[in-house]
């Protein structure tokens, strides 16, 4: 099953790349790496606001992860023309605006990480750190970005 026909399974649309709200790049490709920008959680087109801890559960930061693994693809998808051309998921790193007690970081970020899997299968495991911080760009309650290898 290609990588398109899992999205489609999953009722996935990919999302076209965001501009950038500061001075960056939204990709760059190095070799046969993508490196991403790191993406904020969105909900209806605005920043996911809150912090984990506080105002929003573990699965609610799930679901914010999950969000922004979509709108990493569509942003792979721009840099690399075809999500089949992804070899592997290298590597992610997670922020998650959490309180100074909150201690499941690991388990919002697996929102984005059990998405890879399940889009790229194996080529989705990949290696990953999640952070709890202090706060994110505009609020938002999770930032994720990652390494790619391509073919």
């Amino acid at each position: 099953m290609s990588v398109y026909d899992r999205l489609k399974a999953l009722a996935i649309e990919l999302p076209p790349v965001a501009t950038p709200v500061a001075a960056y790049v939204p990709y760059v490709i190095s070799g046969s790496l993508v490196f991403t920008s790191g993406h904020i959680a969105k909900r209806e087109g605005k920043p996911w606001v809150g912090q984990l801890g506080k105002d929003l559960s573990t699965a609610d930061g799930k679901a914010a992860a999950r969000a922004v693994a979509i709108d990493l693809m569509g942003t792979l998808q721009a840099a690399v023309g075809d999500l089949n051309r992804v070899k592997r998921i290298v590597k992610l790193l997670s922020l998650v605006n959490s309180t100074g007690d909150y201690t499941e970081q690991h388990l919002v970020t697996n929102g984005a990480s059990e998405l890879f899997a399940e889009v790229f299968g194996d080529k989705g495991a990949h290696a990953r750190s999640a952070f709890g911080v202090a706060q994110v760009p505009l609020g938002a309650c999770v930032e994720i970005d990652l390494i790619a290898e391509i073919e």
